[in-house]
């Protein structure tokens, strides 16, 4: 199936980056969100990541206008019907999630279309069994920033079809230009599995008082090639994200390793989530 109209339930920082990349690419996008607020946010955000490649030379007048013509921010939920591909990109909870893909299901007419999760951590079973038609669910994990990011990790479920698998890699490889990894419905994926812990190690070791900020994230830096900190790399996922990852993580596999450290939770609960907020580890205001 050749995939030229998608939608984009969600219109934050990831939603609204994937949005931008299938636009750039050549494919006809809805953005979705949940009232007309978050659409004219969404697409605002959209628009001043699109001017910002044109003044970087990364993108010419007539791609930058032809991106735009391609795109729609709508808070009708029922525009996903002829959609061929609909990827989710709403806030980390199963509940939301799952509620969301009962409606797509509902919504969303071709038989044949992908409905994928960019969920981080959540197991694509369980999304894919809120609708009648788990075989055509699948996970697309973009990373953040998705204008910049080159990899997707294509997700396959124990309900995920061949051939699901397979167009949703080929739309994220061969339309997208991404570089494709493959991975197993297991919490966290390859990426998350392995970054989280080192993650989360190094917040303890910051909550602990054993080294700063600051030399936590320029020892990985200088000393291990990394092109950030791991505490300036959590806020610029969200300290909100990171959270729900643990606690997927640790739920899947209940070691101590992907445990949330307390310091992580205290964070979130007073609105520290990092560069979206203006305030985590590190004061971006």
């Amino acid at each position: 199936m050749s995939i030229e109209r998608v939608g984009i339930v969600g219109g934050g920082q990831m939603g609204a980056g994937i949005a931008e990349v299938c636009a750039k690419a050549g494919v006809d996008v809805i953005v979705h969100e949940i009232n007309d607020e978050l659409a004219d946010a969404a697409e605002a955000r959209v628009l001043k990541s699109l001017a910002r490649a044109v003044e970087k030379g990364k993108l010419d007048g007539d791609a930058h206008g032809a991106a735009i013509s391609r795109l729609r921010f709508e808070s009708d939920l029922m525009l996903m019907a002829d959609r061929q591909l609909v990827i989710e990109a709403v806030v980390e909870d199963e509940r939301i999630k799952t509620e969301l893909f009962d409606h797509l299901d509902r919504i969303v007419k071709a038989e044949d279309a992908i409905l994928a999760s960019n969920t981080s951590s959540i197991p694509i079973t369980r999304i894919g069994r809120a609708t009648q038609r788990p075989q055509s669910v699948v996970g697309m994990h973009f990373f953040n920033p998705a204008t910049v990011m080159p990899l997707v990790e294509i997700v396959h479920s124990v309900t995920t079809s061949d051939e699901t698998a397979a167009g949703a890699a080929a739309f994220a490889g061969d339309v997208l230009g991404k570089v494709v990894v493959h991975t197993k419905d297991r919490a966290g994926f390859i990426v998350n599995m392995l970054l989280c812990p080192y993650i989360f190690e190094a917040i303890r070791m910051y909550e602990s008082g054993f080294a700063t900020k600051e030399d936590i994230d320029a020892a990985m830096v200088n000393g291990a090639g990394y092109p950030m900190g791991p505490l300036t790399l959590a806020d610029l996922i969200g300290n909100d994200v990171m959270l729900a990852v643990a606690e997927s993580l640790h739920a899947e596999y209940g070691e101590p390793q992907y445990s949330a450290p307390p310091l992580l939770k205290r964070m979130v609960e007073a609105g520290m989530l990092g560069r979206k907020t203006g305030k985590g580890f590190y004061d971006y205001t």
